[in-house]
């Protein structure tokens, strides 16, 4: 690695300081959910965007609400429904008779952090109308193409329990996440202190400990640069690799595996496996990348990259199960 001068650490730690301090701010006011307020920040951190499944009442709302709180960031939650349209999301021209011509009125893709509730069940023109934005960062109206927000996150969420009336995403959209995370109930321990948290905020008598300054959002792009310098070794680049090209090639590592995966992840896989490792790395404050960064992510990067086959759900397999039995096949390096 590049020696570093005295000025470079102190900059690198004051950045640090200020994300973990987000964190643990997040971690205060979204009780027993730690796993997806880091898996929120991974995806800050590698400028990118989540798909979220969970029972309703698990705080999706309340994290990413309270995560652009912390930058002072401009904030959107839009529900989506089967009558939902394309302009709904992105905006539309609106004529004026005063003034004879269009005026364009922005949508609500135009905030920086994007709540897109329930978004399988809305039909795939909408669907598809999230394609370009969270892609390119951009909207296209017309003729015209308007830049979004250098600070971008769309967190979409599906509802595991009811399914009716609802739209699978197409295989096209789901590569876009950078992470498909799965959230559970929050543990026991916390039941109690949620209730509380919940009725302090009902009377707005919320503790000053609980309250936080927003950090600048320069410090996420500071971050950025960080994570995308951080060490990685060669060997272990390659292990990211043969990761993703056993869902490809999965006869390698036998043939049940074989039978159960029907398309492998795309390259996508193999870019976001490298950024989420790093930003997970980072996030410990580790000056490298470890195999436990990699496999600590791997699952929420790859299950929704791969298709598996009839076979495989006749045994009553789930994409994790699949992952899971690549990652005790590759080797580690």
């Amino acid at each position: 690695m590049q020696e570093q001068t005295l000025a470079q650490v102190n900059l690198q730690n004051d950045v640090y300081d200020a994300i973990d301090y987000w964190r643990q701010h997040l971690n205060q006011r979204v009780l027993g959910q730690a796993n997806l307020i880091d898996r929120l920040l991974i995806a800050v951190l590698c400028d990118g965007h989540l798909l979220i499944e969970g029972a309703p009442g698990l705080a999706k709302t309340k994290v990413i609400r309270e995560l652009a709180a912390g930058l002072d960031a401009r904030f959107k939650r839009i529900q989506f429904t089967p009558d939902l349209l394309p302009g709904d999301i992105t905006g539309t021209d609106i004529y004026r008779p005063e003034k004879s011509s269009f005026d364009f009125q922005p949508g609500p893709i135009f905030n920086q952090f994007i709540l897109a509730d329930e978004i399988n069940r809305a039909p795939a023109k909408v669907q598809s109308a999230l394609l370009e934005a969270m892609e390119e960062r951009q909207v296209s109206i017309g003729n015209t193409t308007y830049k979004l927000s250098e600070l971008f996150l769309v967190m979409a969420t599906q509802n595991p329990i009811e399914q009716e009336g609802t739209y699978p995403l197409p295989e096209a959209e789901l590569d876009r996440f950078l992470l498909y995370v799965k959230m559970d109930y929050p543990a026991a321990i916390y039941e109690s202190k949620i209730v509380e948290l919940a009725r302090a905020e009902a009377m707005q008598k919320i503790p000053q400990a609980l309250k936080m300054d927003a950090i600048s959002q320069t410090n996420i792009f500071a971050a950025r640069d960080q994570v995308l310098n951080l060490y990685m070794s060669p060997n272990l680049l390659q292990y990211i690799v043969e990761l993703v090209l056993a869902t490809r090639t999965p006869e390698r590592y036998g043939q049940d595996l074989k039978q159960w995966i029907r398309h492998g992840a795309s390259p996508r896989a193999t870019i976001a496996l490298d950024r989420a490792a790093r930003a997970h790395a980072w996030l410990h404050k580790r000056e490298y990348v470890t195999p436990d960064d990699v496999q600590s992510v791997v699952y929420d990067v790859i299950r929704h990259r791969i298709i598996l086959t009839y076979a495989a759900m006749a045994e009553g397999l789930v994409a994790d199960d699949v992952v899971r039995a690549i990652v005790s096949r590759v080797a580690i390096p």
